[in-house]
């Protein structure tokens, strides 16, 4: 049976660690705070099996140094990342994949300390990473196909679609088109155009049903690519085009309003709000299966 390892147990690790062991492979979570592991462990609630916990990777029993891949999931530091990666290359065996799940540093500069930057990549999970398909590939200049092609055949045997670049670029796709989208919303924001929950409104009722069935780019050849371009003739120049963050968004981190984690962000975390936010969790599953339906469709 393959052995996946997963350092770092907050959130994310711990969402990618259910995946896994619910795919009945065995996981070993890896973390040098107690607490993260026993908040893991509560977020770990799968009867399939249980994950092995350990402090620091070298605790793992002697079998784990011939894991098959090995998942980094701590905070978006480089030192600190670049600081595991050293640990992990001097107890794992070289045919050990390493894999991290960074949301937007690129390969180069996390591979620059490498002993073996062959058989590293980035494998960029989702949130929540057991329920969103998707997971982003970057490989390196020197990472080989052999790697990229043993962590995309992992990820599609456990019903993950894995989405491999072509090049190492900050941020890879989709925080990208999501910051993007971001700092258009801000701007409607700032200019008094709408409120956040209005943009939510439009955004969930419009592009947000169609974007969870079919992509950006099949959408407009559905609407034509001559319509495309006539909007985009007169409306990208009055699209928001700076290169710093929105000061909406800066005063509210200063204010210490972070959102769900802080109790205040955009919107209020009450007990209702977060109890809503629980259903529609419980509604990604039969999101993910319709999108399914349709690629199957397609591959007919």
């Amino acid at each position: 049976m393959k052995r996946i390892v997963v350092v770092g147990a907050g959130i994310m690790g711990a969402r990618i660690c259910r995946h896994f062991l619910c795919h009945g492979l065995q996981v070993a979570l890896v973390d040098p705070s107690e607490d993260a592991r026993k908040k893991a462990q509560e977020t770990l609630q799968t009867p399939e099996q249980k994950p092995v916990f350990a402090q620091a990777a070298n605790q793992l029993a002697e079998a784990w140094r011939g894991a098959e891949i090995v998942f980094e999931v701590v905070p978006e530091v480089l030192s600190l990342k670049r600081k595991v990666f050293a640990e992990l290359e001097a107890f794992f065996e070289t045919t050990t994949v390493i894999a991290s799940n960074t949301s937007g540093l690129r390969t180069s500069e996390l591979a620059a300390d490498l002993r073996h930057p062959e058989r590293f990549l980035i494998a960029h999970f989702f949130n929540p990473a057991d329920l969103i398909p998707a997971v982003e590939i970057v490989p390196g200049d020197t990472t080989t196909e052999e790697t990229v092609t043993r962590v995309s055949t992992l990820l599609t045997q456990t019903g993950k679609k894995p989405a491999c670049l072509q090049a190492d670029i900050p941020g890879f796709i989709a925080n990208r088109l999501q910051h993007a989208l971001l700092r258009e919303c801000f701007h409607l924001m700032e200019a008094g155009v709408a409120d956040a929950q209005t943009i939510d409104l439009v955004t969930r009722y419009s592009l947000g049903v169609r974007l969870a069935l079919i992509g950006p780019l099949l959408q407009r050849d559905l609407n034509g690519l001559e319509t495309h371009l006539n909007i985009a003739t007169y409306l990208y120049p009055d699209l928001d085009a700076r290169k710093t963050p929105s000061p909406i968004l800066t005063a509210k981190v200063e204010a210490g309003a972070f959102g769900r984690k802080s109790g205040e962000g955009f919107y209020h975390w009450d007990e209702t709000q977060i109890a809503q936010m629980e259903q529609i969790e419980a509604l990604l599953p039969e999101v993910v299966a319709l999108s399914g339906k349709t690629d199957a469709e397609k591959e007919e």
